[in-house]
């Protein structure tokens, strides 16, 4: 009865039986034999002939919730190896032939052999008679009833194990929805990178439309400027003075009188002088004289 109270958590709700292996966890962490959950998927579908290759729907028999299965059907569903390892270990205890009954000689206080085992030491966490607590090394130590701290260890020991198999149970929710998230990033994985790549050019194209702005803008100033500074008259530019030339001008007083008194010789005067020129009037004569042999 004991072995059976430690062990109801593992009851399938299906056949209400101790889970047989395969034992397969759904995504809200409830239990189901493979073979009861294929029985019930084959009970609710009975178009598909008991075949599961081309997925269904499984409705859990605990909290009515369904489960979508794949072409893999139970396969993709995860075994909970936690619960077949506990099952395995009580079936085990069950199956091994029994301890003979231990005698009152054989519970006998190590310290006092003529004493047996009536008592434990919760200082120690040993067990002992009552001899040793009145006057051996256990007189300053806490004890209970060695029956009462067999209560107790045995229900913290079933506790641990319900918390065990509890955290197994959210640990295996957890793969579950790891790998969901996995074949999500898979699937979408792409898609996000094209996202980001168009990210990225919306970007680039947004700071060369800034910098592109900023050159029109820079470029319009430089003609604008170019303009306005051909309509501005540069004529306040000018020194002072520019209208007064004195130290510009020359007396030409001297050459001007010196110019007046040069007398020119006439053409009529120049004839004259060659005509008495000597090396002319033998030119004329040699010129003349064949004339007259003539």
């Amino acid at each position: 009865t004991d072995s059976l109270s430690m062990i109801s958590f593992l009851i399938c709700s299906i056949c209400l039986e101790t889970f047989t292996k395969t034992v397969v966890i759904l995504p809200w962490q409830h239990n189901l034999c493979r073979k009861c959950a294929n029985d019930i998927f084959q009970a609710s579908n009975p178009t598909r002939g008991g075949s599961v290759s081309s997925g269904g729907r499984l409705r859990c028999p605990s909290c009515r919730h369904e489960v979508v299965l794949d072409r893999h059907g139970f396969y993709r569903l995860q075994r909970n190896r936690l619960v077949e390892n506990i099952i395995d270990m009580f079936k085990q205890e069950s199956t091994r032939p029994a301890a003979p009954e231990r005698t009152e000689k054989q519970a006998m206080c190590q310290e006092n052999e003529e004493k047996e085992i009536n008592i434990y030491c919760v200082t120690h966490s040993v067990p002992t008679c009552s001899m040793c607590k009145v006057f051996g090394a256990h007189q300053d130590c806490e004890v209970a009833p060695l029956k009462s701290m067999y209560q107790t260890q045995k229900t913290e020991l079933t506790d641990e194990i319900a918390m065990m198999v509890g955290n197994n149970d959210r640990i295996q929710g957890i793969i579950s929805q790891l790998k969901e998230t996995g074949q999500t990033i898979e699937v979408t994985g792409p898609v996000w990178q094209h996202l980001s790549f168009c990210l990225c050019l919306s970007e680039r194209k947004r700071d060369l439309n800034l910098k592109l702005a900023a050159e029109q803008e820079e470029n319009w100033r430089t003609v604008e400027t170019g303009i306005q500074t051909m309509d501005t008259s540069h004529l306040d530019k000018v020194e002072l003075g520019y209208e007064v030339m004195d130290h510009y001008t020359v007396n030409s007083w001297r050459e001007g009188r010196a110019l007046r008194n040069i007398d020119f010789i006439s053409e009529q005067h120049e004839c004259i002088l060659l005509l008495n020129d000597e090396k002319t009037q033998g030119k004329l004569n040699k010129l003349m004289v064949p004339n007259q042999r003539q």
